[in-house]
């Protein structure tokens, strides 16, 4: 593989526009090419990339030095940093993923619903791609890859619009998927990387409805709304992640324990781990001290309410900005509740839709939860961790959704078709 240029493009500002509608239009054009392409190309293409991303890994972990040398001219945290960097272990994750979008079963054509009317005339409702996706993503290179994999499985074109923390190791995984891509017979631009930093690009795609038919951020909050504001098509996404854990007064407290400790640590700067803890009063003083303890051992800060910090004396006092924030980093929010239905209406005020659990061996109590609470995913007796598409058998996901319409949760294959329906008739007319 080789990677010759260095540098973004910079089209001149009266360029821009033109730029912009030429690789809107040839998305549009490519998504059309898209819709007779075969199972089997799309797989062989998953499977190429797998074997050629694992061969020129040295190149691709090249490209990403560059960004994270880079990285403080940009003032990244730590959490951001991690996001940001390759490594070996991580490409062979890639490859991974790439291999197992490939093992999926396609969704493009299946019949997921139909009937024979009275008078003979036969319904099929049949899943089929959206058409072209605008992907505005930050500092997370791999995303590429696994935005790239299930557009494509999916039978969409992609237009992915990197951060520039990540500019060279996107471009450098973008050029290795274009040039599989021709290798078996993808449409050419079937994906594209927007190769301008220029933030107006980014205004120009949103308005361009005619051509891109989904726009789905995934990054920082400021991001998210921006694009929210300014797009003239659906808009997939979500805000943030205040997940919260609950540990119910019939807990197994060593279970607890794990489930906390892997929510919050596992990794930080992700928007499914763990940002608050609720804790029922029942247990809270047999939980909470050796809980903060092996919280803190791993660089933990604790921002408590006034019960809790009585429990943990090296937790500061919270203040009522804490209970709804997203820190993306190691501080969690601890409250201790006095019921189940206050842990809920907790969620309920200060949390973001996203992902919450409870920790209980009560049945009742855990239907309740789930029941209850208005999260794209709820788990119960799991780490929030797990809400995330490969962990939940989609293979890959482009990001996770806190709407409504049309989709909710890791965003996988299915959720990026929709749906038409083909009607066939004998000389059927209406009377």
């Amino acid at each position: 593989m080789a990677i010759a240029r260095t540098q973004p493009d910079s089209p001149n500002t009266s360029d821009l526009a033109s730029y912009c509608r030429r690789i809107a239009e040839s998305a549009r054009h490519a998504s059309s090419q898209l819709l007779e392409l075969s199972t089997a190309v799309k797989n062989a293409w998953l499977e190429l990339s797998a074997e050629r991303l694992k061969d020129s890994a040295q190149e691709i972990l090249s490209c990403n030095a560059r960004d994270l040398e880079q990285a403080p001219q940009y003032g990244l945290s730590d959490a951001a940093i991690d996001r940001l960097r390759l490594t070996p272990s991580r490409i062979d994750q890639i490859c991974q993923t790439l291999r197992q979008v490939a093992g999926l079963p396609d969704p493009v054509g299946e019949i997921i619903g139909g009937s024979t009317r009275p008078n003979g005339l036969q319904i099929q409702k049949v899943r089929v791609p959206i058409g072209v996706l605008l992907f505005i993503y930050e500092s997370r290179p791999n995303v590429t890859i696994d935005a790239a994999a299930i557009a494509i499985k999916s039978g969409n074109a992609i237009l992915l619009r990197g951060g520039k923390e990540a500019f060279h190791s996107s471009r450098g995984l973008v050029e290795l998927l274009r040039e599989t891509g021709r290798e078996v017979g993808l449409p050419e631009d079937a994906i594209q990387m927007v190769e301008t930093l220029d933030r107006e690009a980014v205004g120009l795609l949103l308005h361009m409805s005619d051509c891109i038919d989904l726009v789905i951020p995934r990054g920082g909050e400021s991001l998210v709304r921006r694009v929210v504001a300014e797009a003239k098509m659906p808009v997939l996404k979500h805000y943030d992640g205040n997940c919260h854990v609950y540990i119910d007064s019939h807990a197994d407290l060593n279970m607890a324990e794990r489930i906390v400790i892997n929510s919050k640590t596992q990794r930080m700067g992700v928007c499914n781990a763990a940002e608050s803890l609720l804790v029922h009063a029942d247990v809270a003083s047999r939980l909470l001290p050796a809980l903060g303890s092996a919280l803190q051992q791993r660089g933990v800060e604790l921002r408590g309410d006034a019960k809790s910090c009585e429990l943990l004396p090296m937790a500061k006092p919270a203040s009522d900005s804490d209970w709804g924030a997203e820190y993306l980093g190691p501080i969690l929010s601890v409250r201790v509740v006095a019921s189940l239905e206050e842990a809920i209406e907790h969620i309920q005020r200060y949390g973001s839709h996203h992902t919450d659990a409870i920790v209980t061996n009560d049945l009742a109590n855990a239907r309740r939860f789930a029941q209850r609470v208005d999260s794209a995913a709820v788990m119960i007796n799991a780490s929030t961790r797990f809400n995330d598409g490969g962990e939940l058998g989609l293979g890959a996901e482009i990001g996770i959704s806190t709407d409504k319409l049309h989709a909710r949760g890791p965003c996988g294959l299915q959720e990026l078709t929709t749906y038409k329906y083909i009607v066939t008739g004998d000389g059927h007319v209406r009377e």
